[in-house]
């Protein structure tokens, strides 16, 4: 494969992303992500015969539910 082909195809928007790229997308690393998608906070993957992989749509939910500093005040005598 020529580099600007194997460069488009890397740039090309798609709904489904494999691990390492999931994990950056939310912005942890690959360990993190691994993680949170044992414990729930993310999603399980889908597969495509022995290939996971996961859902832009679902990552982008499970973020959304994810708390922030926002929905969690400080207690000002903190």
């Amino acid at each position: 494969m020529n580099a600007g082909r194997e460069i488009r195809n890397l740039t090309q928007p798609r709904r489904g992303l494999r691990r390492v790229e999931a994990a950056i997308y939310v912005g942890v690393s690959p360990t993190k992500f691994d993680e949170m998608v044992e414990d729930g906070r993310l999603p399980k993957p889908k597969r495509f015969d022995k290939v996971a992989v996961w859902d832009l749509r679902q990552l982008d939910n499970a973020f959304e539910s994810l708390p922030s500093d926002v929905d969690d005040p400080k207690n000002p005598w903190d």
